[in-house]
């Protein structure tokens, strides 16, 4: 047991320092991070291409590189909500339990959401994943999101903190429920709760179901 704490321990440093190796802002991420910025503080409607390329820093070629107009952006949500839990690798306490480290990374990430990303918007990308016949991005296991995940829940069940009759795909599936099911209900509500406070009272509630 204690050799698989250790094996688990070294893979589970090895994709964080891949992490962070990603966590350099990229071309793409420049793009998606000031289209959001932009749809926040003037709406979606009246933002352009033109403003978007010239607040990112880059060019249209690049813009059309990644994207095939403005509406393909409403896709990239979960790119933006990646390159944040990229940004919450470097700041987060390796010492936290992987409990906390839950509740850390969940606390940033609807805080981003409250300051940054517009009900309407995040109303529409679920729209959008709900009729789509094509990828799924929200459900993609290959997002840094379910990879950080995924350590998370090796590393709390082979130290005790998640329960063993839970596989590690039943433990991260939940989890991500828990959290696109706040999200859903949010959007419901037209944003008139705060999405982190509520959060915080119930998310230690939900993860004591998977502690053993």
């Amino acid at each position: 047991m204690a050799k698989q704490e250790r094996l688990a321990g070294n893979e589970y440093e090895r994709i964080l320092q891949s992490m962070k190796k990603k966590s350099s802002r990229n071309t793409k991420g420049k793009i998606v991070s000031a289209a959001w910025q932009l749809f926040y503080q003037q709406g979606y409607d009246d933002t352009t291409i033109d403003e978007i390329v010239e607040a990112s820093g880059t060019s249209k070629g690049s813009f059309y590189h990644y994207f095939d107009g403005k509406d393909a952006l409403l896709s990239s949500l979960s790119y933006l909500f990646d390159e944040k839990y990229e940004e919450l690798i470097e700041t987060m306490d390796d010492s936290l339990s992987p409990i906390d480290k839950l509740i850390y990374m969940n606390k940033e990430l609807f805080l981003m959401i409250e300051n940054t990303v517009s009900v309407d918007l995040l109303c529409q990308l679920f729209a959008t994943q709900l009729i789509t016949s094509g990828e799924k991005h929200l459900l993609s296991t290959g997002r840094t999101y379910y990879k950080l995940l995924r350590q998370i829940a090796i590393d709390g069940q082979q130290n005790g903190y998640f329960r063993e009759d839970l596989s590690i795909n039943d433990i991260t599936k939940a989890y991500a429920m828990f959290e696109r099911g706040l999200m859903y209900d949010w959007c419901l509500c037209n944003g008139n709760y705060s999405l982190c406070q509520y959060s915080g009272t119930i998310l230690p509630l939900f993860l004591k179901g998977l502690c053993r």
